[in-house]
Formats: C-alpha cells, structure tokens, sequence
C-alpha cells in the first residue's frame, strides 16, 4: 500500500480512526483522527490547519513577525511543521504520509495565510528513514534567501534557505526576553548561532562574548549586532566545552550566562552521554558566574526529561561548590503547544538560576 492515509482498527476489526501511513518508517501510523470513516480531503486539511493558525491569534503583533503556525502533534498534524517568517512562509513534511497530502496542505496555507511565497525545507534527516529523498525547493511563490525578523523590539536576519531547522530558532523567544531581564555586567552567550540571545542580552549588559563553533554563524551575529547598532558584542568562533573550560582555568567571572546547546541526546542509547555533556558545560558555566550572577540554561534533547534536566542540574550544582538558586523553570511558548499525554511535544526545558554566593 503506497505511503498517505489509511483506517486503523482494533484487534476485535472495529474501526478506532485515521492515520498517515508510512510504509518504510519506523513509525508507521500517525494518528489525526478517532473518527470513524474520516476522510482526508482538502477540507479536511484546510479546517485543521486553520485551527491551528487560529490558536497563535494575536502571536504576530508588534512584538513579533514570526512564529510557528504549525506544530506537528502539537496541532494534531503529526510530521508537519510550519514556520512563519513575516510574509513568508517555511514547511518542513517530515513523514511520506503527510507527503502525500503535500497538495491539499499548500493550498490550505495559501488559502489562509496568503503568504507571498513557501519553502520546503524537506533536507532533514528523517526524511531519508521515511523513503523520501531530502531537498530544499521553492513550492510556491517566491522565497528570500534573507528575512528580517523582528523580536521583542530586537532585530535578527533569518536564512530560509540555508539556516539551521527552517532558518531560526523561533522556540526561545520568550526565553531571550526572560534572560536579557536579568542581564547586567559581563555576558557571556554559549552556543550563540546566530546571536539571538546576545542580541538581547546585549541592551542590558556592559558587553556580551557570542561563541559558537561555526564561524559562518558568529559572522552572522556580528551582522545581526550591527543591524541593532549595538556596539558591545564580540564574537568567537571556537568549541564551547574548550572554551568554557579554558575560561574556568584562567578564573574569568560573568554575571549573566546563557547556555543553549544543541541536542546532545540523538536518541535513547545516547541519553547517558549527553547528561554528562550537559552536567559539563552547567558546571563550568556556574563556576564562572560572579556572585549574585545568573545562568540561563536549555535543553532542546526530548530523549531528556524535565525531571532529569533538574537533576542534572542539582548535580552540577552540587559539584560546583555554588549555591544556585532556581529563579524560573521555562518550557516551549505557546506557538509549540505541549500535548501532555505525547511527551515528545514538550522536547524543550530550560531554567535560569543565580549564584546566591
């Protein structure tokens, strides 16, 4: 049977709802549906997807020019992603089941959004494991290689075409406005891509380090820093685990920290490795906070749980010799929702915590 939607019964033959089927996947059905004899036509997508425009109402003001529109399971889309970067638009079909609704989905987006183009941003990984081949193509309109994104009164230049996920991490929005309230004296931005919470941290601290292991991101940085005509941002190209260990040896002290690392848990056998990752760079990082400093830190690794998160964190914590104080434990905003009964939604977890001595 060729790869989009199929019945799903239960052992006695009753029909117990629909789902995308992917034949090659390891997830072979994606449940949308606990109706009976529910067919997926272009209505059907174009009443779903506009749920889900629905629910970020009021998301896009002056604040903001971007958001996630479409969140997978979160939105009872499983496989879809659609991200929104001001007038353009940005769609990730992550299994071969919602590739064969590719259609109906354009056309509900240009239906309801009116977007003056869309990219499909079809290079990830999973793509490969789902029997589809991995490209990055125009599907309507046209795109830009470079949109200006707007944050919270911060400026940054996303890159649909060639930038990491769809061009910007639109998950920590929130959470940059979080850290740059507390930012003041030395900052110092681990794994800054881009330079997203430097570029905040930036309007409160005396100077801002951005580090990051690509040399191609921290130019970016550097541009999106003058594109805000902030002056007191440096940037460094080098490992982070190098760098912060270097830092702690030569007894350098920041007041306001932020780490936001890529996920180090690829999967379940790798869960073990990357708590110590992130005990690492969290011990170092409290080590090298001032008195009375604050560290914001993030895990974007679903195979890694809030409670172990924690735990990890209280670890460091104690191995640090600091008494670090949890100010705010932070979660997805609200253009990711959270299904609480698929805990894969929920994949990002941070917390900002401050040196009490």
């Amino acid at each position: 049977m060729p790869p989009g939607t199929v019945s799903v019964t239960d052992q006695q033959g009753r029909v117990v709802g629909t789902a995308l089927w992917s034949p090659d996947s390891e997830i072979s059905l994606r449940m949308v549906s606990r109706r009976a004899g529910e067919v997926l036509d272009a209505a059907w997508w174009h009443e779903r997807i506009a749920t889900a425009v629905a629910r970020r109402d009021g998301l896009l003001d002056t604040n903001t020019n971007a958001c996630r529109l479409v969140h997978g399971e979160g939105d009872g889309l499983p496989s879809l992603v659609v991200d929104r970067f001001d007038r353009w638009l940005v769609v990730q079909l992550l299994s071969a089941g919602i590739e064969a609704h590719r259609e109906s989905i354009v056309a509900a987006l240009t239906g309801l959004v009116r977007p003056e183009g869309i990219l499909a941003r079809n290079d990830a990984s999973v793509r490969t494991r789902e029997g589809l081949s991995r490209s990055v193509e125009v599907i309507a309109g046209s795109v830009p290689d470079a949109v200006e994104v707007r944050e919270h009164g911060v400026r940054y230049i996303a890159a649909p075409h060639t930038g990491q996920k769809t061009g910007a991490f639109l998950d920590q929005r929130e959470a940059r406005v979080l850290a740059a309230s507390v930012a003041r004296g030395r900052a110092l931005d681990v794994f800054s891509y881009h330079g997203s919470f430097a570029l905040h941290l930036a309007r409160r601290a005396t100077t801002v380090t951005a580090v990051d292991a690509s040399g191609v991101a921290i130019a970016r940085a550097v541009e999106n820093a003058a594109l805000n005509g902030l002056t007191n941002i440096t940037g460094v190209e080098a490992d982070a685990f190098d760098f912060l260990r270097a830092e702690e040896g030569r007894g350098a002290r920041y007041e306001t920290i932020v780490l936001d690392p890529p996920a180090f848990a690829k999967n379940r056998a790798s869960i073990t490795g990357a708590l110590r990752g992130y005990k690492d760079i969290n011990l170092r990082a409290m080590r090298l906070l001032a008195p009375g400093g604050t560290l914001y830190t993030a895990s974007c690794s679903y195979h890694v749980g809030k409670a172990d998160f924690l735990l990890m964190l209280q670890d460091a914590a104690a191995d640090s010799g600091r008494r670090m104080i949890l100010r705010a434990v932070t979660g997805q905003p609200s253009d990711h929702p959270e299904v609480i009964t698929i805990p894969e939604t929920g994949y990002l977890k941070g917390a900002l915590l401050e040196a009490g001595d």
